[in-house]
């Protein structure tokens, strides 16, 4: 079998280091329609663990054992509710923090609201989200859906710098009804001079096959601004990557700026 396959560079900005999308030739998806997000609201639960590494590190997990380094990627519907059972197994205070999603203070995963959670603890944490829709007075109210993250806000300082450093965050995507889903997706996280914690030039491999539609989710955490760039592959700069149609104006692009507790996809 031939197994040769090609790059696509990922230049990672300030950080000057680069991944690549390795695709492989043989295996070609079939044409056919594409596969589309439903409707939300869907109450969903989930048990999310925090846990220490072997290489220091600290990361989140499905299962005890299994933590990673982003951690585990979490999809939702516009207008789903989840509960997140988490349970610290480290030896310090850890919590778990939302962008993008409503949720009450008590949820918010701060020690200024004492919403954290104390070594051998657990708490539930409840995120919800809604369509987009006009409210009593009239004004517009986007919805939730896009392409956000999750983090520690408490590991070494009050804002959780220590976790962040050390691995304590992961990708949230919501869909709105009709969204197109992908075939396989990839978190991407640009954490200082690191790539999902990874040091410069050992950065992770995103491997995809011909055909394959390929979904991003880029994440920046740190001090510094990246700039993500895809050799010969280009996107709308909106809410999906995708254009609605030959009349949208959203711009293409192959390069986009991020800096510090930015996240978008496509």
């Amino acid at each position: 079998m031939d197994r040769r396959s090609f790059n696509r560079r990922v230049l990672l900005g300030g950080a000057a280091v680069a991944t690549s999308l390795s695709v492989a030739p043989e295996a070609v998806s079939a044409a056919g329609p594409a596969k589309t997000a439903p409707a939300g609201g869907e109450v969903k639960r989930i048990k999310l663990y925090a846990e220490k590494l072997a290489d220091g590190q600290m990361g989140y997990g499905l299962e005890k054992g299994k933590a990673s380094v982003p951690g585990p990627l979490i999809e939702l519907n516009e207008g789903d509710t989840l509960h997140v059972e988490f349970e610290n197994t480290m030896d310090v205070a850890v919590s778990l923090h939302v962008h993008g999603l409503d949720y009450e203070i008590t949820s918010d995963g701060t020690k200024m609201n004492r919403s954290h959670v104390e070594p051998g603890g657990t708490r539930t944490y409840t995120w919800r989200t809604h369509a987009p829709g006009r409210r009593k007075d009239g004004t517009w109210r986007a919805g939730s859906a896009g392409y956000w993250h999750y983090h520690d806000h408490v590991v070494g300082t009050e804002h959780g710098t220590v976790g962040l450093q050390k691995g304590l965050f992961g990708a949230v995507i919501v869909r709105r009804k009709g969204d197109v889903l992908p075939d396989r997706t990839h978190t991407v996280v640009f954490n200082d001079m690191r790539i999902n914690n990874k040091p410069p030039h050992s950065g992770p491999d995103f491997e995809a096959t011909v055909g394959d539609r390929v979904e991003f989710v880029v994440i920046t955490h740190g001090e510094f601004y990246h700039t993500f760039h895809m050799h010969g592959h280009r996107w709308a700069d909106n809410r999906t990557g995708m254009l609605t149609g030959p009349d949208d104006p959203s711009q293409v692009i192959d390069n986009k700026i991020t800096g510090p507790a930015d996240s978008f996809g496509f």
